[in-house]
């Protein structure tokens, strides 16, 4: 869920099944092992498909110069082609590590309150079409997974999703995932914080993160 969607788009116009699972590999086997996917990725570059249960890096690797072989252009070339024909999607995790436990869940917990209110409100200039906190419904056994992260749509294609991961005794990670779309060609080369500024400024007004994590930023950006 917290990945990027620049993958629903391609499956949307090639006529290709997709699904948007919750954050964990566990996730993918189901879907496997019932022969409704044979592709499956992660946003922290973890990839595979239905010959193994896990993340294979040599696998990865190997699509990767098959693709490059058969297309035979440079990884550069590929991706201005593929922004000319889906635009581009910016993506940006930013993590707030070691947050107390307890404010990092009051940060959370706030936005549960607030969804219901946040569709056709304005921040930072984007304008909120939807948001809710991702439940999966598991299409083959039935099984649902609710509460998996804090989803906020913006009506120009834009995204955030808030989620917490660890409750150690250093307290808690807040994982902000950042996206924006852009179809404008002459706007595929900017930085990807700079595209994301109203997204990043819009996260902010909406959640209150410093606030309640005490930080000017976050403590690491990928």
């Amino acid at each position: 869920m917290p990945t990027s969607r620049a993958v629903d788009r391609v499956a949307a116009k090639a006529g290709i099944e997709a699904h948007e699972t919750p954050t964990g590999w566990k996730f993918f086997g189901n879907l496997l092992d019932a022969g409704r996917v044979t592709l499956c990725g992660e946003e922290s570059f973890g990839t595979g498909s239905d010959h193994v249960r896990e993340k294979d890096g040599l696998w990865a690797v190997l699509l990767w110069l098959n693709i490059l072989a058969v297309k035979g252009q440079s990884v550069s070339e590929l991706l201005r082609d593929h922004w000319a024909e889906y635009g581009r999607t910016y993506y940006s995790r930013h993590d707030y590590e070691a947050v107390p436990s307890d404010r990092a869940t009051d940060l959370i917990d706030r936005l549960r309150v607030m969804l219901g209110e946040l569709p056709g409100q304005s921040f930072a200039g984007l304008t909120v079409e939807a948001a809710d906190d991702f439940a999966y419904l598991d299409p083959v056994d039935g099984s649902v997974s609710a509460r998996q992260g804090i989803r906020i749509l913006f009506t120009d294609g834009s995204r955030v999703v808030m989620r917490l991961s660890g409750t150690g005794t250093e307290g808690a990670t807040l994982r902000v995932y950042l996206e924006s779309y852009e179809t404008d060609p002459a706007k595929h080369g900017l930085d990807a914080q700079e595209a994301l500024a109203p997204v990043i400024a819009a996260a902010e007004a909406i959640a209150h993160i410093k606030p309640f994590t005490g930080r000017n930023g976050p403590d690491v950006t990928t």
